[in-house]
């Protein structure tokens, strides 16, 4: 009785928990905290599961906890931890996610002087390295036409540090112009798993100076008048890159005008085929995604038929031998579009899942994780993106264990607003990496364990 009478006493401070990156040493909002009025606590913030002193500072700012975790001190991404708020005298009312998660920030505004990093894809080689492509976007955000190159950073230890970024894809003063008339951008990468070559796609527009892209591209085959297909080779684990070769006359047809692959990350079928996902835009400037595909290590490419008109920026996975899943952006604005190919695109099949992945209209990731390959002990899809049905915010990977049909286990990673675009890998049998465009970092990584989707 005595206990519940001092207990009503007590002044309640509301904790609404916010599921954002924590990027270690940054400042970090994590928490909105409501004060009764006329309240002054003294608050005690301690964290639960970070190494010892890792929690380096915190502070209450605009209604914020803000914390600083000391970088130097982590020794492991992929584990949560709880942040435990106490003030003597007052009731602590916490909601949403206790859990937090920790991030590293690969690349971000400002970084070398560049205005934004986007459009982001990456791979674990057969080494067991991370390499991450991104647009290197050194004036502006915007997309191409603009001063954009290639860039690549790598990470050998499960993406707990990153090397020093370098420049994979960059056209230069190529014909004469400046390089704000040669930008090169949205990059696809592709593990040969046959070869271990990494091989890097991106869209290169020569001329039209400010003007986007999208809009500006023409017909035929010439860089002076249509965007170019070009594909960088690299033999020694993402260190260094070849010169673009251009595959533009291999796979775009006259009459199309923007033909270019969709960006993030492409595969190698069961029986050694390369596939990376394709879009192009048909005479009326209305966008079509389908798949193009190698038999000969990437020598030569193919294109046939598009899956679904006015779709883009897709992402394919091999579901079952022989069969692709090509899971697209659909301009309608009706969920992420799916389809299937058994014959390489040659014909396609609506899949039962058409449409029931919700997203806001932009760019998602798949990959499919064989049995022997996961600590699951089972074939399953793994799934990101905004899976938000109006706004880029909610970064989610869902989990399959039926080749797509439904998505019945999920963790959230980022609930801010970001530009939302994402890449999934195995960072090893028991961990996922993805790197996205977060609500905190222009290129955020985040790895966790595969059990928290079981």
């Amino acid at each position: 009785m005595m206990t519940a009478t001092l207990f009503s006493f007590l002044l309640a401070i509301a904790v609404q928990h916010l599921q954002v990156p924590v990027l270690t040493d940054t400042d970090i909002a994590v928490a909105t905290v409501t004060i009764p009025e006329g309240a002054a606590p003294e608050f005690k913030v301690t964290a639960k599961g970070l190494p010892c002193k890792a929690l380096r500072n915190y502070a209450f700012k605009d209604g914020k906890l803000v914390i600083n975790i000391d970088g130097s001190r982590i020794r492991k991404l992929d584990k949560p931890f709880r942040l435990k708020i106490k003030a003597k005298g007052y009731q602590i009312d916490e909601s949403g996610a206790i859990c937090h998660r920790l991030a590293r920030k690969v690349r971000s505004w400002g970084d070398d002087g560049v205005t934004a990093y986007r459009i982001p894809g990456l791979v674990t080689t057969r080494e067991g390295t991370l390499v991450a492509c991104y647009d290197i976007r050194r004036r502006s955000a915007g997309d191409l036409q603009g001063d954009i190159d290639v860039g690549v950073s790598r990470s050998t230890d499960g993406g707990l540090s990153w090397e020093p970024m370098t420049v994979a894809m960059d056209m230069g003063h190529w014909g004469g112009l400046p390089q704000d008339q040669n930008g090169i951008g949205d990059p696809c990468i592709v593990l040969d798993e046959v070869t271990g070559d990494l091989l890097l796609f991106a869209a290169w527009i020569h001329g039209k100076p400010g003007k986007a892209a999208w809009w500006s591209a023409g017909n035929g085959f010439e860089p002076s008048d249509t965007p170019q297909l070009m594909m960088s080779r690299s033999t020694d684990d993402g260190i260094s890159w070849s010169v673009p070769e251009n595959l533009t006359r291999q796979i775009k047809r006259p009459e199309w005008l923007f033909t270019f692959q969709g960006p993030g990350l492409g595969i190698t079928m069961a029986d050694g085929t390369l596939v990376v996902p394709f879009q192009h835009q048909e005479p009326d400037r209305t966008p079509a995604a389908g798949i193009m595909y190698s038999t000969d290590r990437g020598l030569s490419w193919h294109v046939h038929e598009y899956a679904k008109i006015n779709t883009t920026e897709s992402q394919v996975v091999e579901v079952e031998p022989g069969v692709l899943m090509l899971n697209m952006r659909d301009n309608r604005r009706t969920g992420r579009t799916v389809y299937t190919t058994r014959d390489l695109g040659h014909s396609w099949e609506v899949h039962p899942s058409d449409g029931k992945l919700v997203e806001p209209v932009c760019m998602a990731s798949i990959i499919a994780v064989k049995a022997a390959d996961n600590c699951l002990g089972r074939d399953i899809l793994l799934f990101s993106n905004p899976a938000d049905g109006r706004d880029r915010r909610n970064i989610t990977v869902k989990l399959s264990y039926d080749g797509g049909l439904t998505w019945p286990n999920e963790v959230l990673l980022d609930e801010g607003y970001s530009w939302g675009y994402s890449c999934l890998t195995m960072v090893d049998r028991k961990t996922v990496g993805i790197l996205y465009e977060s609500s905190q970092a222009h290129m955020t990584f985040q790895s966790f364990k595969l059990k928290e989707l079981k």
